[in-house]
This record gives C-alpha cells, structure tokens and sequence, in this order.
C-alpha cells in the first residue's frame, strides 16, 4: 500500500512599511548621504581634537564645536529618519527644518575649514581636519541640493493646457 503526503510551505515576507525602524532608509542615497556626514565631520573633528601643537585656540575652538554640533544634528536627522519620528511628530515641517539645518550647517562648517585652513601653519593633522571640513561641506551641499528638490519641487509656472 503506498500513502501519498502533500507538503505546504508558508513563506513569510516583510516589508519595511510597517514596524518600528526603517533599515531600508540606511541604504538609500539620503541615508548613505548622511551617514558619509557624519563620518566625514567625525574624522575631521578628531583630527583637530587630537592634534596638541594649535597656533591658534579659538579658531581651532571654533572648528571644534562647529563639527561636533553639526555631527550630531546629522546624526539626529538619521536616526529620526531610520526610527520614523518624522511621521510620529507631525507638529513640525521636517523637510524645511533639515533643508534649512543644512544651509546654515553648510555655511559654518566652509567658514570653519577656511580659518582652519588659514591658520594650521602646515601642521598635518590640522590641515587634514580642514580638507575633512571642505569634503563635509561638499556633502552638505550635495544634501541641501536634493533637500532643494523636495522642499521647492517643480512647481506649476503656468496655466494648464
């Protein structure tokens, strides 16, 4: 006597659209965007940081503070994005609030590697905290370009047709 058997698979999917964190946000341009931020504002911080020989306190001061506040705020704007805060906290427009933390980030942190640039003397680590600072700064302004195109979008500019 032979007995036949039938064999059911389940297969269980998931999607990012529910659920408390959004992983796929970390591999997105905007998420790679900001975690390349946040590096690159690290590596430039420590390098001033680290660095004993300062010819001048407050620029490198200056430098400092400007990298560290901004590092976190990046690193804020990502975590909120990966645990959805955004969408938890509707009381604030969120695109206009990261664009414009960008142009003033942007703004700070080019004035912040010129005086670096300007005042390291040739001393390594802090040239190499002002060319971090610059790389930033290209970042930034890669994020307040795509930030732009959300934020303003394309607009109707005339009647329909």
């Amino acid at each position: 006597m032979s007995h036949t058997g039938v064999t059911t698979t389940t297969t269980t999917t998931s999607t990012s659209d529910g659920g408390f964190c959004n992983i796929g946000y970390a591999r997105s341009f905007q998420g790679l965007l900001k975690i390349g931020q946040v590096v690159i504002l690290l590596i430039a911080f420590l390098c001033v940081h680290c660095e004993q020989r300062w010819t001048s306190y407050s620029a490198f001061r200056y430098f400092e503070v400007v990298t560290a506040w901004f590092l976190i705020i990046f690193l804020f704007f990502f975590l909120m994005y990966v645990m959805r805060l955004q969408s938890k906290i509707t009381c604030i427009n969120w695109t206009l609030t990261e664009f414009l933390h960008y142009a003033v980030g942007g703004i700070l942190v080019f004035i912040a590697s010129i005086v670096a640039a300007v005042k390291s003397h040739g001393i390594s680590a802090l040239v190499a905290g002002s060319v971090f600072g610059f790389t930033a700064t290209f970042l930034i302004a890669i994020s307040i370009w795509t930030s732009y195109k959300v934020t303003c979008g394309s607009q109707p500019t005339g009647a329909a047709v």
